[in-house]
Parts: C-alpha cells; structure tokens; sequence
C-alpha cells in the first residue's frame, strides 16, 4: 500500500517566543498523525486492540527548517519499518510549504492490565505491513 498520509491542524498556541512550533508541540503533533493511523484508521478497519496499549519507546526528531502556525494544516507521511514479534519504528516527514521535519518512533505494543509489553496479533502485523515502503523515502536526516 504505501505511505498514510495525516493532516494535523497547526495551532496558534503552537508557536513559542521564538516564532516557530517548538520541540514539544512538534512531538505532539506527530502523536496526533500517529494516532489517525495506529487508532482511528486501525479501529476503522476492526482493529480495536492498538488503542488499548501502544507505548513510545524512543523517538527522534531531525529538523530541516523552521516550521511556523499557518492556517494550512501540517501534512505528515508516515510508513512503518522493522516490524517485529513485540515491535515496529513509524517513519514521519512532516510537510508544511517542504519538509519541514523528518523522525521516527519506535513502538512496542502494551498490556495495560498485566503492565507489561506484548506481542504484535497476526492482525496488527497484516495492517502495519500494508504501510512498510518497498523502496525507502528519500533521506533527508542532515539536510
């Protein structure tokens, strides 16, 4: 399938002293775009369980310019690389005017009741699947 593309709506509040969206927004706006796809696109498709216990396990951030509230919403691409039994690592570039970020996360699928991490059903690994890229995204980390 490909790359799933989210638009997140940037906010006023976003910007910092220094006119720009600062580091924590910027994270949470790619929570918000993760979010569309591992809980609303996955439950769209019966997939219930994704909601119920994903947890980040490590992010990061690479920025290549200034990225600024503007009424146009933040458009990010995400695809999902190094699918494993207990885990998997999403991959972003967020476009505003051009690409104005790229990060990653790596994620590992919780139990919330027996507070420990899980593994992937056969399910959850079939939808994750269908966002893995054939060929790689063009790099643009140190840009």
């Amino acid at each position: 399938m490909g790359a799933f593309v989210a638009d997140v709506a940037l906010r006023w509040s976003d910007m910092d002293a220094f006119g720009h969206v600062n580091h924590a927004r910027t994270i949470t706006l790619l929570e918000e775009a993760r979010a569309d796809l591992l809980f609303t696109e996955a439950e769209r498709r019966g997939l219930d369980g994704m909601a119920e216990g994903m947890v980040v396990a490590r992010v990061v951030v690479d920025y290549h310019s200034p990225l600024v509230y503007s009424s146009r919403s933040l458009q990010v691409r995400m695809s999902v690389r190094d699918l494993k039994a207990a885990s998997f690592v999403v991959d972003y570039t967020a476009f505003a005017q051009e690409a104005v970020a790229t990060a990653e996360t790596l994620m590992v699928p919780y139990d919330l009741g027996a507070g420990r991490p899980r593994r992937l059903t056969s399910e959850e690994r079939a939808f994750l699947a269908e966002f893995q890229l054939d060929t790689p995204e063009p790099e643009l980390r140190g840009a």
